[in-house]
C-alpha cells in the first residue's frame, strides 16, 4: 500500500530547523542589504520660564450669634440678613425642670418653660426661613 511518492532511501530528512545533514549540499548565503531607516527628528527646545503667581484665599469666618438677632450670610439664599430668632425648649430647660422637681419645688419647676433665658435660641433667615444656627444653653 503505497501512499504517494516516496523520498529516496539514501537521503534522510533533515531535522527541523536546520540545513540538511548531507555535506555535499551547500547553502548560498543571501546578500545582506542594509536599508537606512529614517528616524523622526526631535528638536529640543528649552522650556519657557513659568510664572507662578500665588493665590490668596480669604476665608470669612462669621461669628456665631448668641441670644440676640445677628447679621449673617445665608448659605441657602446667599443674602446678607439679620436673623429672626425663636426660643425653643432645650436640654437646659429640661435639666432645670428635673432639678427643681427633685428638690421639691413642684410649682417652681415649671419656671424654666416660661423664661426665655433658659431656652435655646434658633436663628433663621427671614428671606427663605431656613435655620442658620441654634444657640444652645449650657
Amino acid at each position: 500500500m503505497e501512499k504517494g511518492p516516496q523520498a529516496p532511501q539514501s537521503m534522510a530528512a533533515p531535522p527541523y530547523p536546520g540545513p540538511p545533514l548531507d555535506q555535499s549540499y551547500q547553502v548560498q548565503p543571501h546578500p545582506q542589504v542594509i536599508q537606512p531607516v529614517q528616524q523622526p527628528v526631535y528638536h529640543y527646545s528649552p522650556q519657557q520660564p513659568q510664572i507662578v503667581t500665588p493665590v490668596t484665599q480669604v476665608v470669612m469666618v462669621q461669628p456665631m450669634p448668641t441670644e440676640t438677632p445677628a447679621q449673617m450670610n445665608c448659605p441657602h439664599c446667599q443674602n446678607t440678613v439679620v436673623t429672626k430668632i425663636e426660643y425653643k425648649n432645650g436640654t437646659f430647660t429640661w435639666v432645670l425642670f428635673g432639678v427643681l422637681g427633685i428638690i421639691g419645688c413642684w410649682p417652681c419647676c415649671l419656671i424654666p418653660f416660661c423664661v426665655d433665658s433658659c431656652k435655646d435660641v434658633e436663628h433663621s433667615c427671614p428671606s427663605c426661613n431656613n435655620v442658620l444656627h441654634v444657640y444652645k444653653r449650657m
